[in-house]
């Protein structure tokens, strides 16, 4: 499953901007890749691995701004259809990254 998280945050102040760059960093330390500029998405196992990392995001969040998250299948990911531009990337994106011990 893919978690989608899209942000707005206020960038008119330097408080704003300071905010809003401690949040992308905090995405991208925990996993998330950058799809377009305040989208970022994450590969997770199941439905609790998605909880725990949607209270890490609650956790974390900017004092002002909107932050919404999408939970979808692989599935559904996979049907994605680029009208412009191409989702091609030297990174792996797929389940192949889990190692099962």
């Amino acid at each position: 499953m893919r978690m989608i998280v899209f942000f707005d945050l206020p960038v008119d102040t330097v408080l704003g901007r300071k905010e809003y760059a401690k949040f992308r960093k905090f995405l991208i330390r925990n996993g998330f890749m950058m799809m377009q500029e305040s989208v970022y998405c994450k590969l997770l196992l199941n439905q609790t691995a998605a909880g725990v990392v949607a209270e890490k995001i609650r956790d974390n969040k900017p004092g002002k701004g909107l932050i919404q998250i999408l939970l979808i299948t692989e599935k559904q990911y996979s049907r994605m259809e680029f009208v412009l531009g191409s989702g091609g990337s030297d990174i792996i994106t797929s389940d192949e990254r889990f190692v099962e011990l």
